[in-house]
């Protein structure tokens, strides 16, 4: 697969009042390798939806999930229960899949639920200007 670097200034970019800018390049950075640290257990998944907001996840961005890492309490996961896709918060606690929007109740995983956890988000891709 062919790598396309991109330049990666040395200095991160204010969000807020800005300032003179840098010239000076850091290094090339690939995005393939900076997000995504196991290829062969990963996939690209698009949000639906508004329930993740409040993680920052937005309906239509693009996640990341690896199928490598072991989800743990309190990870973002794409999980398949009982035949149903879906990205909650993992809550090992209550036993249960929660949502980041306070407007959608807890999902329990049940004694004889059917749970997948099919990876866990590491990242996600939100365009800002949208193609015409």
């Amino acid at each position: 697969m062919k790598k396309y670097l991109l330049p990666l200034f040395v200095h991160s970019v204010p969000a807020g009042f800005p300032s003179p800018a840098d010239d000076y390049l850091e290094r090339s950075l690939d995005l393939n390798d900076y997000l995504i640290k196991h290829p062969a257990a990963s996939y690209l998944a698009r949000a639906n939806g508004d329930s993740m907001e409040g993680c920052g996840i937005y309906d239509g961005d693009l996640l990341i999930v690896d199928r490598s890492i072991e989800a743990q309490h309190g990870q973002i996961i794409i999980a398949a229960l009982d035949g149903q896709l879906t990205c909650k918060i993992l809550d090992k606690n209550k036993q249960c899949l929660v949502s980041a929007n306070q407007t959608y109740a807890p999902i329990p995983i049940g004694e004889f639920s059917d749970l997948i956890i099919e990876g866990v988000v590491i990242h996600s891709v939100r365009h800002h200007v949208l193609p015409h």
